[in-house]
């Protein structure tokens, strides 16, 4: 016992020696380093700059992260979620519209008065009636006319008078004044639609035609008749509109949105309940330069070949306008949720989570809807039961975030 406590002492002793030498050369451990008591900081400072610093980059990383809601696969299961893979479609947008059989307004003429008469006979009479060109309408007696042919059987029998003349100088001038008149008179009756058989028949007969016959200057039916036996017509009075029904117009409304996508010289396909099973192509040739205030709508027009004359106006067609789109990115219509404000999708990122994302979209084509921007190719996106998924997300307080992501 005595040997181990001398021995301890020795310890202790050298201990003691070693300690006194390092303070007297100022040679020990740690004395370079900063120490907290020299200054004055706050309590948060002297714990180290390093743990505040990471706590701001987990913080920022967190508010990067997209929001996602969790729905566990057996329950997509019992709710029908599907998925979808985003990617590029050939995209055609099909309108679809109504249109109306009308007559071809280059086709239809107007048979009108140039002289007061009235009507003696009428041989077109009724609405509907087929008539060809030059096949009598009415015959009609004005005094006026008649003046007039008796003015020319005058100025003919003059000129005849002249060319029987002995003076040859008083021979020379009355002829040619005799002519100047034939043809004055032969010029108004031209004006008042009498042709140049029924002139050269009056001139022939020397007696005037107590009536004048009005002849359709077209074949087609008639349309429109005002004329009526025995009545009184004053000059520019219509009294026929005929119409070639060899061609018709479709009129088609095409709605105020999809306008800017119809051209003239796309095709269509026109059918008719009246005629099950037929179709028909047609070129867009016209499109009126006005926007009805009531239906928000313009009108397009299509002409339109009408053999047998089975097209009827008044008909109604249903009328379908493929137009060309292009390569597009695309989802379905229904993966899209349409808040009013924004328009958002679920994007799915496996194991059951899927992010809400707010996207832009461009022109709907029948049941696909063009994605401009927040999605790019390849991902998925749920395509049923968005509204489930939607609900799921409210109540567990998961919004997606502002302007989504852009690709």
């Amino acid at each position: 016992m005595k040997k181990q406590y001398l021995i301890g002492l020795v310890i202790l002793l050298l201990a003691g020696i070693i300690a006194v030498y390092a303070l007297k050369s100022g040679n020990f451990p740690g004395k370079d380093m900063p120490q907290p008591a020299r200054q004055a900081q706050p309590a948060a400072q002297q714990q180290g700059p390093d743990v505040p610093r990471d706590a701001q980059n987990e913080q920022a990383v967190a508010e990067e992260e997209p929001p996602t809601v969790e729905i566990p696969l057996d329950k997509q299961q019992m709710i029908g979620v599907k998925t979808v893979e985003v990617k590029e479609h050939q995209l055609r947008k099909v309108i679809r519209t109504v249109g109306r059989i009308e007559y071809d307004e280059r086709r239809l003429s107007t048979v009108n008065m140039k002289y007061e008469g009235w009507i003696e006979k009428l041989h077109a009479d009724y609405s509907g009636k087929y008539v060809k060109k030059g096949t009598p309408l009415a015959e009609i007696y004005s005094p006026e006319l008649l003046a007039t042919q008796q003015e020319f059987i005058n100025a003919l029998k003059w000129a005849r008078d002249n060319e029987k003349s002995d003076n040859d100088s008083m021979k020379t001038m009355l002829s040619k004044d005799a002519q100047l008149l034939v043809e004055a008179a032969r010029q108004r009756l031209k004006l008042w639609d009498i042709s140049d058989e029924q002139i050269k028949k009056i001139e022939e007969s020397g007696k005037p035609a107590r009536t004048m016959t009005l002849f359709s200057p077209v074949s087609g039916y008639v349309v429109q008749k005002m004329a009526f036996q025995g009545m009184r017509a004053m000059p520019g009075e219509k009294l026929f509109d005929i119409a070639d029904l060899g061609s018709v117009w479709i009129v088609a409304e095409v709605y105020e949105n999809e306008l800017p996508l119809v051209k003239v010289g796309q095709r269509a396909m026109i059918s008719l309940s009246y005629f099950p099973g037929r179709e028909m192509n047609a070129v867009i040739d016209y499109i009126y330069p006005v926007l009805s205030a009531e239906t928000r709508t313009a009108k397009v027009r299509f002409t339109v070949p009408n053999p047998g004359i089975q097209l009827k106006p008044q008909m109604f067609t249903n009328v379908e306008i493929t137009i060309p789109v292009g390569r597009k990115l695309a989802v379905p219509a229904e993966a899209v949720l349409d808040t009013g404000l924004r328009q958002v999708v679920y994007v799915d990122k496996g194991d059951g989570y899927f992010e809400p994302r707010e996207i832009k979209t461009g022109v709907k084509v029948e049941e696909m809807l063009e994605v401009l921007a927040g999605l790019k190719q390849g991902e998925k996106v749920a395509s049923s039961a968005i509204f489930l998924i939607d609900s799921e997300a409210q109540l567990k307080g998961v919004k997606p975030l502002s302007g989504g992501h852009k690709h």
